[in-house]
């Protein structure tokens, strides 16, 4: 196996004690608030497998929410996120589910306000790394650790490629693709992890091509 970095090896800068259990969770988190848009008014949190025993001596509900706070993994306000959120009126439920998972360390995250509402699965894979694989009941992979883009589109002939054009004119290098959708010819969901931060005016241009309804970007 090949690391990329020492953190691949030994784990990422944190708060503790455990990489996957609370670096991994903060990072679940923080990937959900950065698809959201900002910081949500109330919480409903699932926890499978390992996650759903542990969570608390682990400190797993506190990195979770700690993330939608958009904390960074060694930020010591983790510690008092739970107290934090609900001094600024998030409503935070907990839920142990016993039904078994694909991953031990799983976590089911619903989150809004009275804009909206998103749902996303995540799951910790150990070394503080994560991998989203399910959002709004699309499935995907997404590893929450390199810049990408969520297009939500009609599924269409030409919308993928008209995408992937205008990436390469911008010379924007494609890392990891992969298609959702729940129905042919309906709506369909593009993840895209890049080697680079896009800039807004691409992603300008992205939502004004035919097909295109939303376009999200998630930052390193």
């Amino acid at each position: 196996m090949k690391y990329k970095s020492v953190f691949d090896i030994i784990g990422p800068v944190m708060i503790g004690p455990s990489s996957s259990h609370t670096a991994g969770a903060a990072r679940i988190g923080k990937v959900a608030r950065s698809l959201f848009g900002r910081e949500p008014k109330w919480v409903n949190i699932s926890l499978y497998g390992s996650f759903a025993k542990t969570y608390k001596g682990h400190g797993t509900d506190v990195a979770l929410v700690g993330g939608l706070l958009d904390f960074e993994t060694d930020d010591p306000r983790i510690i008092d996120a739970i107290d934090l959120a609900t001094e600024k009126g998030m409503k935070i439920r907990f839920i142990e589910e016993d039904a078994l998972a694909d991953h031990p360390n799983t976590a089911r995250v619903m989150i809004g306000d009275d804009k909206g509402e998103l749902e996303l699965v995540g799951i910790s894979i150990g070394g503080g790394k994560i991998e989203i694989t399910e959002l709004n009941g699309f499935e995907l992979k997404l590893s929450g650790h390199h810049p990408a883009i969520l297009v939500v589109h009609n599924d269409r002939f030409g919308a993928i490629a008209n995408v992937a054009n205008i990436l390469a004119n911008n010379k924007i290098n494609i890392g990891h693709m992969e298609v959702s959708r729940k129905e042919v010819g309906k709506m369909a969901l593009m993840t895209i992890e890049v080697d680079h931060n896009i800039g807004q005016d691409i992603l300008n241009e992205i939502e004004k091509l035919p097909n295109i309804l939303k376009v999200t970007k998630i930052v390193d």
